[in-house]
């Protein structure tokens, strides 16, 4: 397929960058971000918004029905600005690094956080705009949501009927999911959601298992998160999670973690440790050594991303006039850059000589990160943060500038990796970038303006990272674990841990040498990021994400096409159904405390 015939061609930006579509999508992102902090608290993933953005776009003005028709190029720009508000969750570092800094007991003011949050997420765009012309034109890289989400706008124009299917089964899924977390709330019906399966069963096996996380939930978000994982992502949780606290009870029966309760980390009272907090290093180091090795593994695509930095810093190509200025993204990484080196310092201490460095290291990661997205849809934003930990730990002891440096490297490479996806969907419908720039920063903002506030209601009501929060960070109990390591040595490890975090290690690289030297086995190997964050999250999440996984693959293979279909607006609904119920359980819980 000629994908390239776009390039050049005058395509009436005016015609797509509408108040209407960014209105709309920007909303839509809104309730992206809310769904991808929630769910990423939980589980430590977050996902992509394009595709549902698109699909709610095209169902919103279907409804409405407005005398000028809602275009293509149009609903492409809502979902290029409801991605970008999606994505804030990562960029903003709530997932990572911020929660990190809050169990460290670093309290960060509210204005810190919308400075972190719009300063490095608009210097990962900016890191993205002069590499469009070298990944998606000149190389013609696949970024598979990219294609996936031209796709989907194609079908929904060529359908009308097949993509108010869609959107409809988006809503009713979602309202189920709404109503359900309103029910279960812990002023309600919490049984209906984790039967206290260990109660109905005293001193049997059954009791064990519950007391050390491994019982039934039925969680919407979890089963829409399995959908969307797939059954190699959920076979490895659940194996992590078998592995991970086996290792855990033996670890406390053999008094290497002697808390009672196998969920404490660490009691700074009795100064010992739960089993939770005795394999999370393992975890840890699983993931660490994983996305590590993978990143080394992938030298050409590293020569390669480098190269392509030259080729797009030299290239004499004329630009059309809706490709996007230089100006525009120079000064605006200046901007940026500027602003980031100045909140880093006042917020987290952190010199101005390491904050440039890391925007210096975070250019090249961020370009590492977009072609290793480009080629395999697989965005390395925890490796590129652990990169930075790495090198910023060998220079300093500094908690918060190894976990903030880190976090500048990971917004770049989220934002820039979501930037790359939206110009390869714009490229591919014949649509302007320059009006996609513009789409982009609108997201930005609107999802900035909402994640922090979010997440500040989240952990007013539920403590993010606690003990007893049902959202246990686990992404940012990783960052933490490498950051205190680099801070503190090995020695502040619990007994043992050492040896097992090194076994950890080999595990997480070996995983990295099969998939890239015995590609035939990699069906059969599981991931990494999956098998660690199941060290640090109860069972029962594990087996919920294992059952949505398994609920897909029955559904499958009954009646395939139909699968392909809707499972994209199914999962969605879910994740964002409960989501939002999430919102409104820690608002209610704030308000009666």
């Amino acid at each position: 397929m000629a994908e390239d015939h776009f390039e050049g061609m005058s395509v009436r930006s005016d015609t797509q960058f509408t108040v209407r579509a960014i209105i709309v999508g920007c909303t839509i992102g809104c309730l992206v971000t809310a769904m991808n902090i929630y769910v990423g608290l939980k589980i430590g993933w977050s996902f992509g918004g394009s595709i549902m953005s698109a699909i709610l776009g095209f169902a919103i003005f279907q409804v409405i029905k407005p005398t000028t028709p809602y275009s293509k190029l149009e609903n492409n720009i809502t979902q290029t600005a409801g991605s970008a508000a999606g994505s804030m969750a990562s960029a903003a570092g709530l997932l990572a690094p911020i929660p990190a800094m809050q169990m460290l007991g670093y309290d960060i003011p509210i204005w810190g956080l919308f400075m972190w949050a719009t300063s490095t997420a608009f210097m990962g765009v900016m890191f993205a705009v002069p590499l469009r012309r070298q990944y998606v034109i000149l190389e013609n890289l696949k970024f598979p949501t990219g294609l996936a989400t031209a796709n989907t706008v194609n079908a929904l124009y060529a359908s009308s009927d097949e993509g108010l299917k869609k959107a409809k089964s988006l809503m009713y899924f979602g309202i189920f999911a709404f109503i359900f977390s309103l029910i279960v709330h812990d002023k309600a019906f919490p049984m209906l959601e984790h039967p206290p399966i260990g109660e109905w069963f005293p001193d049997t096996v059954i009791a064990s298992l519950s007391l050390w996380g491994f019982s039934l939930l039925i969680s919407p978000v979890m089963y829409g998160a399995g959908l969307m994982v797939g059954p190699r992502v959920a076979i490895s949780l659940v194996l992590g999670a078998a592995v991970g606290w086996s290792l855990g009870y033996f670890a406390q029966q053999q008094g290497w973690a002697p808390a009672e309760h196998p969920m404490v980390i660490h009691d700074k009272v009795s100064d010992t440790w739960g089993a939770r907090g005795w394999i999370l290093w393992t975890g840890a180091a699983i993931m660490v050594s994983e996305a590590i090795m993978s990143l080394v593994l992938s030298g050409k695509t590293v020569i390669k991303s480098f190269q392509s930095v030259k080729s797009a810093a030299t290239s004499t190509t004329k630009k059309s006039e809706d490709d996007i200025p230089n100006s525009w993204w120079i000064i605006g990484l200046i901007i940026s850059s500027i602003v980031t080196i100045i909140v880093a310092h006042i917020v987290f201490s952190i010199p101005f000589y390491m904050s440039a460095l890391a925007i210096v290291l975070s250019f090249f990661l961020a370009n590492v990160a977009v072609r290793a997205t480009g080629e395999t849809d697989i965005n390395p934003i925890g490796g590129v943060g652990k990169v930075t930990q790495l090198v910023f730990g060998s220079m300093s002891d500094s908690i918060s500038g190894n976990l903030m440096s880190a976090g500048i490297t990971g917004a770049g490479a989220s934002q820039a990796g979501d930037m790359m996806q939206d110009l390869k969907t714009g490229h591919l419908l014949g649509a302007s970038p320059k009006s996609q720039f513009k789409a982009q920063l609108w997201g930005i903002l609107a999802g900035m303006i909402v994640a922090v506030p979010i997440y500040l209601v989240f952990d007013a009501a539920w403590d993010i990272g606690g003990k007893d929060s049902p959202l246990g960070a686990p992404a940012a109990l990783a960052w933490k674990a490498v950051a205190e390591v680099m801070s503190k040595g090995v020695e502040s490890l619990p007994p043992f841990a050492t040896k097992a975090a090194l076994f950890g290690m080999l595990f997480g690289a070996s995983l990295a040498l099969i998939r890239k030297f015995a590609p035939k086995l990699s069906t059969y190997t599981p991931s990494g990021i999956a098998f660690g964050i199941a060290f640090m999250i109860p069972g029962y999440y594990s087996i919920a994400m294992f059952i949505g996984a398994v609920i897909g693959v029955v559904w499958k293979r009954k009646n395939g096409s139909h699968f392909e279909q809707y499972v994209f607006p199914v999962a969605s609904g879910l994740l964002v159904g409960e989501g939002l119920g999430g919102i409104v359980k820690a608002l209610f819980d704030i308000a009666t405390t």
